[in-house]
């Protein structure tokens, strides 16, 4: 008997993880990032360093998920990254609000803190989405991706909200009450999403067992999706085109200031634009499947078209900083933000449907690859993109021309990152390198 698919209201509840993994996370990253550096005066590299730990971490993910592979379930990696997570929240308040009278001790603890954050994203993530695309049926998995990443900004977009109107008037002791609150919502949210979804799912199929044979390590897990040409190749491109969506987002705000004379508040909401684009980028893929249904689950061609298009849009940025204020950045934004937001929902999709393309039950292993060449993309793309701008503008004599370098190495990155969307699914399957496999063997033994 196959397994049981999770119905639309079992996949908002897996979406309530996400949200709440989503809210501890952006006040982490956000709110203590701003309280470090403007209401503290800590260097603007202290939480940048913090966060860049909160990522380095991420190159775990592998042996996590293969930790939920050894295992029968995924709904206890799921609720132990949580708390790992929410702890680690609420420790690096702690953390900052101690920063006022012991600086050393509150970095300290933050290091600690920024750890634990790091493990329990990445425990959390990697396991939930395995489930989530385990269980998800093929038709759906685009909508699925959507439904989660979604509930994960409306996380940020409440969490920012709700928190910003609490803290004020700021003081220590408050950020800690609200970073507390958060987490408990957090856990309370993940519970109640996962509760029942697991074990109601695995009764209709096989019995629980673990899904890695005994005595297997992690190194040979590991080499084992390596080796497969699928896997390997998508770890590739996940990391090039994550690269070129995430090399923009400390460059757009400075580059609207210098070229286009926006105000701290202008490129702020200007920020807020390309949000609102990406949102509807994301809900764009699936609304597009119902109109069209022949559409509807070919990832391929939405990944390739997200890429494309991406590409473009930044391509238009170039122009803009050739035209100058005349140019209308705003749309330019918006339009950045709808393809980038129909890429990520692709690329998520597409990494759910190529988890389980496999007989040797190697799904964790396999999204840790993945989520770890995503994070480590995240966390050096930020970097790499002002890196970019500040080289370019020391061999250049225009601010804006240097910004425009910028933009068009990143859609350079989207054009071969759509290319590489092609060889990907050119590569030979998991389960057909697979069964070579098993024919290889069996010849031997008989002869």
């Amino acid at each position: 008997m196959g397994m049981q698919t999770l119905s639309w209201f079992s996949i908002v509840r897996l979406g309530l993880v996400q949200t709440g993994l989503g809210a501890v996370v952006v006040l982490t990253t956000s709110t203590l990032n701003r309280v470090m550096v403007v209401e503290l005066a800590m260097p603007a590299m202290l939480p940048g360093a913090l966060v860049a730990i909160h990522y380095a971490l991420q190159v775990f993910r592998p042996a996590w998920g293969y930790g939920s592979d050894r295992g029968a379930r995924r709904t206890p990696w799921i609720v132990g990254g949580m708390a790992v997570l929410a702890c680690g929240g609420f420790l690096a308040a702690i953390a900052t609000a101690l920063m006022a009278t012991e600086p050393l001790l509150g970095v300290a603890l933050a290091v600690v803190a920024f750890c634990l954050i790091g493990g329990g994203v990445g425990a959390a993530g990697t396991s939930l989405l395995v489930l989530l695309a385990s269980l998800t049926d093929d038709r759906r998995r685009a909508a699925a991706a959507t439904i989660v990443w979604v509930m994960m900004i409306v996380g940020f977009i409440v969490t920012t909200g709700v928190a910003g109107h609490l803290l004020d008037p700021f003081s220590p002791l408050r950020l800690v009450a609200v970073s507390g609150s958060v987490s408990v919502a957090a856990m309370l949210l993940t519970v109640i999403g996962v509760w029942g979804i697991e074990p109601r799912n695995a009764a209709s199929a096989e019995p629980a067992r673990p899904t890695v044979p005994a005595g297997s390590s992690f190194r040979a897990a590991f080499l084992e999706v390596w080796s497969e040409p699928q896997s390997r190749r998508f770890a590739i491109f996940v990391f090039v085109s994550m690269l070129a969506y995430s090399a923009q987002d400390l460059i757009l705000e400075p580059f609207a200031g210098v070229v286009f004379n926006m105000t701290p508040g202008e490129t702020t909401k200007l920020s807020g634009i390309q949000h609102g684009g990406t949102l509807l980028g994301m809900v764009l893929v699936p609304l597009v499947g119902v109109v069209f249904p022949r559409s509807r689950g070919n990832l391929q061609i939405w990944t390739i078209a997200g890429c494309t298009t991406s590409a473009i849009a930044l391509l238009c940025l170039v122009a803009a900083a050739a035209v100058g204020p005349s140019w209308p950045l705003r749309e330019n934004v918006f339009m950045l933000g709808v393809t980038n937001g129909a890429y990520a929902v692709a690329a998520i999709g597409s990494m759910m449907a190529l988890v389980s393309a496999g007989s040797e039950k190697r799904e964790g292993v396999r999204m840790g690859l993945w989520g770890a060449a995503q994070a480590f993309a995240f966390g050096i793309g930020g970097f790499v993109g002002t890196l970019a701008s500040d080289v370019a503008r020391f061999f250049l004599t225009s601010p804006a021309l240097s910004y425009a370098v910028v933009f068009a190495a990143e859609a350079g990155l989207f054009v071969l990152a759509a290319a590489m969307a092609v060889w990907v699914h050119r590569a030979p399957s998991q389960q057909t390198s697979l069964q070579d496999k098993h024919v290889l063997r069996h010849a031997a033994m008989e002869v």
